[in-house]
């Protein structure tokens, strides 16, 4: 799917909403707002679409019922925001559904579901019999109980990885922005982009890190969301909320991102992008070449240091010794154990240490190359 002509015969997409196009500016959930979205949502699922959403709001749902006057910045008071306000944002959505026949399934997510692979494939596995029987699963991050994962990225980099997981056809991110444009929209003479072909057409454009009062992604992590996507081939459409119903069945409204690579595998997709990296093993010319050529295991006599602390298994970065990120990968020692078998060759490591020291750090099978 490389044109919004493909749009509305698109079997499966994930939509996902942000904090600022679902509230007011008071901080209260906007429920004309939310219930504006379903009634697109709904008329998609009855034209036989299947429908994944995912949304933001659960934090700024809390705001006004809690009596606070903005977005709190401790984590505390946050975790107690996205506790109050989801119940309240849920139910909102199960009755505004209701009014069509259609019944919805609460999903809340933190990045340990995307990090542990048995979690990531349960998380599949639930989404996936969710649609089989017709219900529109309502996706959201787990605020009450994140820690460090509430700055996700405003759910951007959350529904990118989703719409893999349930292998959509495409991504619709709705804001409060009509799309990606050539400078700041709110810059006199701005002009929208209405199609990118590839990410590189692109890369001069400025964009902000920064959100709204009530969100925390900006444009940033966006374009972050639709890099996962559209190199997991996955066509993606970056439109205003007012104009969800034109994105959807494909008018020209917004930007439409499209797939640039081929669907792979979950597993990769994991490594790749859903799994944080728990540490750095810094390698030389040698073995970073070897790495780039797609072929090659990172052995002990390619590393010249560990960085962080983590366990066998964990992602870690491969780092060139210019500062380029060449891969990332899941090591098979603990950092504790790394520092005694730098530089050191296999023989070497299988002669004085014995067996199970001469082994691959990081196996080939086990990595993916950063073509950024």
């Amino acid at each position: 799917m490389t044109s919004r002509s493909a749009l509305p015969a698109a079997r499966r997409v994930v939509v996902k909403i942000g904090s600022s196009s679902l509230t007011g500016p008071d901080g209260h959930l906007d429920v004309a707002a939310l219930r504006a979205l379903v009634e697109v949502l709904a008329a998609r699922h009855a034209a036989g679409t299947q429908v994944v959403l995912v949304t933001s709001g659960a934090v700024a749902a809390g705001i006004g019922p809690l009596g606070l006057a903005t977005r709190p910045k401790d984590l505390a008071t946050m975790q107690a925001a996205a506790s109050v306000g989801q119940g309240l944002l849920v139910a909102r959505y199960a009755e505004a559904f209701a009014r069509y026949g259609i019944r919805v399934g609460q999903v809340l997510l933190t990045a340990e579901d995307t990090v542990r692979r048995l979690r990531y494939r349960n998380a599949q596995r639930s989404l996936s019999r969710l649609l089989a029987l017709g219900v529109v699963p309502v996706v959201n991050e787990n605020d009450a109980v994140t820690t460090d994962e509430l700055r996700f990225g405003d759910n951007d980099r959350l529904a990118a990885l989703v719409s893999h997981l349930v292998r959509a056809d495409a991504l619709v991110l709705l804001t409060d922005v009509d799309g990606l444009h050539d400078r700041s929209p709110s810059q006199p003479g701005a002009q929208r982009i209405p199609y990118v072909g590839d990410l590189a057409e692109v890369a001069d454009v400025p964009v902000s890190s920064r959100g709204s009062a009530v969100g925390t992604g900006g444009m940033v992590t966006k374009l972050e969301s639709v890099r996962i996507a559209t190199a997991s081939g996955i066509t993606v459409v970056l439109a205003a909320a007012r104009n969800a119903a034109a994105a959807l069945v494909g008018d020209d409204v917004g930007t439409l991102f499209a797939a640039t690579g081929r669907r792979t595998s979950a597993r990769r997709l994991w490594i790749a992008h859903a799994a944080r990296v728990r540490g750095r093993l810094h390698v030389d010319d040698g073995a970073a070449r070897a790495v780039r050529g797609g072929r090659a295991s990172l052995l002990p006599a390619g590393i010249t240091r560990v960085e962080g602390e983590f366990d066998a298994g964990d992602p870690v970065e491969l780092v060139a010794p210019d500062g380029a990120v060449v891969a990332r990968g899941l090591v098979a020692f603990d950092s504790a154990e790394l520092p005694v078998l730098l530089g050191r060759q296999t023989a070497e490591l299988r002669e004085q240490l014995g067996e199970g020291y001469d082994r691959e750090v990081v196996h080939r099978d086990d990595l993916v190359l950063n073509h950024r």
